[in-house]
């Protein structure tokens, strides 16, 4: 006798390039759209755009709204918005500038350039932002003010606050260790720019690894051996491309004689050398690996997306949606202090105008890297993305001689336009929320 099948299984579905991969679309898309607007501008400025100059300044400028951009994806996530953050941002830059100028000096005696003085004007920076922020997530959670007039309301309250705390002054020079997370004053050097490069891509190579034995061990399905090799190459290829180019930028003459002169020395003749990865930068790439591990890898994470994609549901659950906002905002303020630090050495001086629009420039960026503002979804890397396509379009224009009112504009089509791919995004692939 034998025995008749009853069902024939049907062969593995095979997988595309890409579904192979596993790279997201919407990614894919980020990419290529920076790409593209990189080499549109290289050509109608001459090839200026894409030089190693050019480049350096893109990364620097980009730090301070990607800084915030990152937070703002958990305050999208969770249906809520922040108006306020670069009011908050100037706040905690007046704040910060107070310290290092009247306060430590007049409380402590030390002055400016004393190794006591940038510590601490960042802790008191950070320390207003969080305060800031957790009373605004008190007045949307608690009270159940809604977000957009709470932050609203700081977007007014907290820029004239600054005014007040200055009395309307610029203060500057900031402390020169205060200035090397500015950028172009404080880089790593080429030298330790390749050694952060290696460390990146054994980083890069052991998450890969750890993510695919986890997989493998809960019986996941997991990717192809090859697909998972050209993941690793694709990396590595970046960071040293990355770190190539902001090697090439090489420090003036004039300015690499003066810093041979502060160390004791003589610049030797013929001596170049490049500015490599600025701290400003490294500070972001820091904060978005901590952004992404809290997003992917904490429960405090899994509340913000569920609660995002369910309030009620997330409530039924037992999490406590009403601190969990606080939570949320706490965090925006504390990532407004670390860009108000980005920006203000940057700029070397408190400015009043300091962070204006950058509220936003940082929902902009959050939106346009494919953060719903239904709430639920969203990407730290993506947000990073999209203040980078932002600042890209800014630059470029810039350089061809648009006016900076047509800059606006353009940003802003291209805000809407990437609210309306992102609703047919969903449609397509039948996601609701």
């Amino acid at each position: 006798m034998t025995d008749t099948p009853t069902a024939t299984s049907a062969p593995p579905k095979q997988r595309n390039f890409f579904a192979a991969l596993e790279i997201d679309t919407r990614l894919l898309g980020m990419i290529g759209a920076f790409v593209l607007i990189c080499l549109v501008f290289n050509f109608l400025t001459d090839g200026r755009f894409m030089t190693p100059r050019n480049l350096f300044n893109l990364t620097i400028q980009t730090a301070s709204v990607a800084i915030m951009a990152t937070g703002m994806v958990f305050v999208i996530v969770t249906r809520n918005i922040d108006l306020s953050v670069g009011s908050l941002l100037a706040t905690c830059s007046a704040m910060m500038a107070m310290t290092q100028t009247w306060f430590i000096p007049d409380l402590l005696g030390f002055g400016l350039n004393h190794p006591i003085t940038m510590p601490v004007a960042i802790v008191v920076g950070m320390m207003a932002g969080i305060v800031i922020g957790g009373f605004q997530g008190w007045l949307i959670g608690y009270l159940a003010i809604p977000a957009f007039i709470v932050t609203l309301g700081g977007f007014l309250v907290w820029r004239n606050v600054a005014w007040h705390l200055t009395k309307g002054q610029t203060i500057g020079p900031l402390d020169q260790n205060f200035q090397l997370f500015g950028g172009i004053n404080g880089t790593l050097g080429e030298t330790w720019s390749w050694v952060f490069a290696a460390v990146a891509i054994l980083g890069s190579i052991y998450v890969l690894y750890q993510t695919r034995r986890t997989k493998v061990a809960h019986e996941f399905p997991v990717k192809p051996v090859w697909a998972e090799i050209l993941m690793g190459a694709i990396i590595a290829a970046t960071i040293i491309g990355f770190v190539t180019v902001l090697n090439a930028y090489q420090i003036p003459t004039a300015r690499l004689e003066r810093i041979y002169e502060a160390r004791g020395q003589i610049l030797p003749e013929g001596t170049v050398a490049g500015y490599g990865i600025p701290i400003s930068v490294l500070v972001l790439i820091l904060i978005v690996i901590v952004m992404t591990i809290i997003a992917r890898r904490t429960r405090l994470g899994r509340y913000i997306f569920a609660t995002g994609g369910n309030p009620e549901a997330a409530e039924l659950a037992g999490i406590n949606t009403r601190l969990l906002t606080v939570k949320v905002f706490a965090i925006m303020g504390v990532l407004c202090a670390i860009s108000a630090v980005v920006a203000s050495s940057r700029l070397t001086f408190h400015s009043n105008d300091i962070g204006t629009l950058d509220e936003l420039r940082v929902i902009a960026a959050a939106v346009i890297g494919g953060t719903a503002l239904a709430g639920g979804i969203g990407t730290i890397y993506g947000a990073v993305l999209g203040a980078l396509i932002m600042q890209s379009l800014q630059s470029g224009m810039a350089m061809v001689g648009v006016d900076a009112p047509y800059q606006n504009m353009v940003v802003g089509s291209v805000l809407v336009l990437a609210v309306f791919i992102d609703i047919l995004y969903r449609r397509r692939t039948g996601d609701k929320s």
